[in-house]
């Protein structure tokens, strides 16, 4: 029901970070590739055809563009960012919270109080960050368990105010995946990534870096085994909430605009 596909880009072709005289390479660098998540019927971070003809030169673009179809990025970031969501992520949310949870921010009236800033603090620690993105989806991930022990990923896709970038598929949505299948997937991204990196560092060691691009193969060998701990201390990691802070803070920020009087503001 959910699933993190990626594809890195080929080794020779990986371009190195730095100035053009000290060209250098690293473990976040090798990551360069493509990712994009399956949830349900849906692909989420597929540009739609329209997009892509343009990033491959046939929509007046220019340039030759990818031979896929997804976002074009580092899979680290969406690897880390997972992993930084996923305490929040699996934190269940209490019922009287549950639409505040699922509300749309935009429609949130602001005050400047200690709870406010917790209550959105709270809502935000449960987004994936997307921010990198020219024009970034808004995709959130929360846990229920009234009835059923679920994960909610929504997601919006924001307009492009240039009108050259737009997502395939529905504007938004939402589905309910099982709690244990979020979960696995995150597990098998983290394998499959740390896998193709561990033959992408192997090759390295064995040939060497391209020539004239910098390379520290010992602290390449020494991060990876690093970030191969990161996933069961995000797991480890207990999300505390100040549950009073956050329900006052909810309540204010969801205090209907048509219920104040004439030019009475949030406070």
């Amino acid at each position: 029901m959910i699933r993190f596909r990626f594809g890195l880009t080929p080794l020779a072709e990986v371009r190195p970070w730095g100035r053009p005289e000290h060209p250098v390479l690293h473990w976040f660098g090798l990551t360069d590739g493509w990712y994009a998540i399956d949830l349900g019927e849906h692909e989420l971070l597929r540009y739609s055809e329209r997009t892509v003809r343009r990033l491959r030169g046939g929509g007046g673009g220019g340039g030759v563009g990818p031979a896929h179809p997804y976002v074009d990025y580092y899979v680290v970031r969406l690897w880390e960012d997972l992993l930084a969501l996923l305490p929040a992520a699996l934190e269940p949310v209490p019922e009287d919270l549950a639409d505040f949870v699922a509300c749309d921010s935009s429609d949130w009236c602001w005050e400047d109080t200690p709870e406010v800033d917790a209550a959105a603090g709270w809502y935000g620690d449960r987004t994936l960050n997307m921010g990198y993105l020219r024009v970034e989806p808004y995709i959130r991930c929360w846990r229920t368990v009234a009835g059923e022990d679920v994960v909610n990923v929504s997601w919006a896709h924001q307009p492009d105010p240039e009108k050259e970038i737009e997502f395939a598929g529905p504007a938004t949505g939402l589905v309910t995946v099982p709690t244990s299948a979020f979960v696995a997937a995150v597990a098998e991204l983290d394998r499959a990534l740390l896998e193709a990196m561990e033959l992408r560092i192997g090759e390295l060691e064995a040939a060497g870096p391209p020539p004239g691009a910098e390379l520290d193969l010992e602290r390449l060998r020494r991060e990876h085994r690093d970030r191969a701990g990161w996933l069961e201390r995000a797991r480890r990691y207990a999300y505390a909430t100040d549950w009073a802070a956050v329900r006052t803070g909810a309540a204010a920020l969801l205090r209907s605009p048509l219920l104040r009087s004439p030019g009475e503001d949030c406070g």
